[in-house]
């Protein structure tokens, strides 16, 4: 499974989506939704959406990090055996 999933990763065409999602996550439209006066857990919903997102773009990062590495293995793999 996670072979399958690294080796779409491997396109650097991904890296530079999720570089612009990441970009239009934190800009006007998505901060005006979680920039209300609610609370959950008692903490405003903005600092949450900051917090979740900072975690889930580490997450992303080190995934990205993980196919690349997996992506440099298996094409030095491939190329001793030529």
């Amino acid at each position: 499974m996670w072979p399958k999933i690294f080796k779409s990763l491997c396109l650097k065409e991904s890296w530079v989506i999720f570089f612009i999602l990441g970009i239009v996550m934190i800009n006007y439209p998505f901060i005006n939704i979680f920039n209300k006066p609610a609370l959950l857990f008692g903490m405003p919903l903005l600092f949450l959406y900051f917090s979740f997102g900072w975690l889930i773009s580490i997450c992303v990062i080190f995934i990205f990090t993980k196919a690349n590495d997996f992506c440099e293995r298996d094409t030095k793999g491939k190329g001793e055996h030529r």
